[in-house]
């Protein structure tokens, strides 16, 4: 593991420039899942007065706004590990 760190670390500038492309690439996908999903009509004062609406009267999984809200989490998750693996690359870049 730490051969494969000092590798990496040795060809950093390659690995920030291939990083910050799919960090780009990633935001800009993530911004566009975003906007495609429905806003959300009741917000809070669907909480306050009750929503007639259960989990097992919706649809399990399969419409379009459920596959939208899983890629949005995904996609955040794989940007906040990109965005760690590049400070870390980074910081350990002697200039």
């Amino acid at each position: 593991m730490m051969n494969l760190l000092k590798t990496m670390l040795a060809i950093s500038p390659i690995w920030t420039w291939v990083l910050g492309g799919i960090l780009i690439a990633l935001s800009i996908g993530l911004s566009i899942v975003i906007a495609m999903q429905s806003s959300k009509e009741n917000g809070l004062s669907g909480t306050i007065v009750g929503n007639a609406d259960t989990y097992f009267g919706k649809n399990r999984g399969s419409d379009k706004d459920t596959i939208l809200g899983r890629l949005t989490i995904i996609g955040s998750v794989v940007l906040v590990i990109l965005v760690s693996v590049l400070v870390i690359v980074v910081k350990n870049t002697q200039f």
